[in-house]
């Protein structure tokens, strides 16, 4: 299991592909596969059949894991993309820290 520095309801902003610069919440973290999924980024249309009676079938719009690699967290006080260091506190809680304003994330 890898170890991501990104969690569920991040800020991230995507640093590639066809939604470069787009920022959006994270859904959903996968550790073992490093994927995340974010609101809104990524969308792919997905065909579905109706299973039961009364369901709507069709084409619904989703969002498609992408690789924690290609997102960014965004410092909520500073507001930029940024990589988060970690720091110890005096209690031993480990916290996320920006590197460029170094604000507790």
């Amino acid at each position: 299991m890898n170890k991501m520095s990104i969690k569920k309801d991040d800020l991230v902003v995507v640093l590639s592909g066809k939604d470069k610069g787009k920022q959006g919440k994270v859904l959903e973290v996968m550790p073992k596969d490093g994927k995340v999924i974010v609101e809104k980024i990524n969308m792919v249309s997905r065909h579905t059949k109706p299973r039961k009676q009364g369901d709507q079938g069709g084409i619904l719009q989703k969002e498609a894991p992408l690789y924690a690699c290609k997102v960014q967290r965004v410092c909520p006080k500073c507001n930029k993309p940024t990589r988060p260091a970690h720091k110890l506190l005096a209690d031993g809680k480990k916290v996320r820290v920006c590197k460029k304003c170094g604000a507790e994330i």
